[in-house]
């Protein structure tokens, strides 16, 4: 259960705060229209999460049996993961993606940027679901756990960068920002060799 509340917070806080096209538009509606608007957008994942969730868990619930299918997917996880900390690892400022005037419905313009957005598909399907099952494996609170910590940590994040960039568009371009960025790098490293050595494991390779 500890196990899955780490590995949901871990996740969830690196892809609250990993520059992408919803944190950049997160930011953007915020110097715009205000942390309201900044906030609206910052919820998307919500909305466009869920069917993305249910239709790749319906598909590995049918397979979970087979082991194997989980160990490659683990390991392209854990490739994964390793892409994600090298984003973080290398970040700069993302107050240079500020942009021109924008738009009303932030809300909207923040499920059209993450539906279209490839990496909610990718880390669903290699990462997020396949925990999702074997949480599920372990009970019903293991699976609350899991996704209470994700998306607490995920909206947590983004919120409170939209609430920062509206009172100090300062801190965007700071060093805490960087280093914030870089630590959870130095966690998805971790994470990923936990899930390379899980793959491993379920491939009989180890």
């Amino acid at each position: 259960m500890i196990d899955f509340l780490a590995m949901g917070g871990v996740l969830g806080l690196a892809a609250g705060l990993s520059p992408g096209p919803l944190l950049t538009l997160v930011i953007t509606e915020t110097l715009r229209h205000g942390a309201g608007a900044g906030v609206k957008v910052a919820l998307a994942p919500v909305v466009t999460d869920l069917p993305i969730i249910l239709g790749v868990f319906y598909l590995l619930r049918r397979w979970a049996d087979f082991e194997g299918l989980l160990g490659v997917l683990s390991l392209v996880g854990g490739l994964f993961v390793v892409y994600l900390a090298a984003d973080n690892l290398r970040a700069q400022n993302t107050t240079s993606a500020v942009g021109e005037e924008g738009t009303p419905r932030p809300l909207l313009k923040g499920v059209m940027a993450n539906a279209l957005n490839p990496h909610p598909y990718l880390f669903w399907v290699t990462v997020g679901t396949p925990q999702v099952v074997k949480a599920l494996n372990l009970g019903a609170a293991t699976l609350a756990g899991f996704l209470g910590s994700f998306y607490a940590c995920l909206l947590g994040a983004k919120v409170l960068l939209a609430l920062l960039a509206g009172r100090s568009r300062r801190f965007l371009a700071g060093r805490a920002y960087l280093f914030t960025l870089r630590a959870l790098g130095l966690l998805l490293i971790g994470l990923a060799a936990i899930l390379f050595h899980d793959g491993l494991k379920l491939l009989g390779w180890l």
